[in-house]
């Protein structure tokens, strides 16, 4: 092979490369924005499953007793600290991710650890709601048979 066609094979091959870089770069890009896309339509989405909860929560505490609400002002109160102590965690983590030009990288992982988290708060409400259910119906026959 000559030295001219060994760089002009070089050059080719640089130039090609460039465009596959190019394009590998513009997919994450377009990876990113349907990410974010969609951490915002699911982040939407939780936001009115949250407030419908809050309106069921505000239903049943009307017709819990003083006790129970307590309780459960506690246990929310732990909830939304740890919650935030999460959010701080993975603030500090996106931060360091954008540094190290990793954020398409962490924030598609973060995004799974937050749904397994989710899933796993929602596997716990089922179970709640399971049990209340069932220590209603115990109830409601105890008070049926009595009457």
């Amino acid at each position: 092979m000559k030295l001219s066609d060994m760089f002009s094979t070089l050059a080719e091959n640089a130039r090609t490369y460039e465009k596959r870089v190019a394009e590998w770069q513009d997919e994450m890009t377009s990876r990113n924005d349907e990410m974010m896309n969609s951490a915002r339509k699911w982040q939407e989405t939780a936001m009115q499953r949250q407030d419908e909860m809050n309106r069921q929560m505000r239903g049943y505490f009307e017709e819990a007793g003083e006790n129970v609400r307590n309780q459960w002002q506690a246990m929310q109160s732990a909830w939304e600290d740890q919650f935030q102590k999460m959010r701080e965690k993975g603030e500090e983590m996106r931060a360091a991710a954008m540094k190290s030009g990793n954020l398409p990288e962490w924030a598609e992982a973060y995004a799974a650890q937050m749904v397994g988290f989710a899933q796993k708060m929602q596997d716990e409400a089922a179970n709640a709601i399971a049990a209340a259910t069932e220590a209603r119906g115990k109830s409601k026959g105890k008070g049926s048979r009595d009457a």
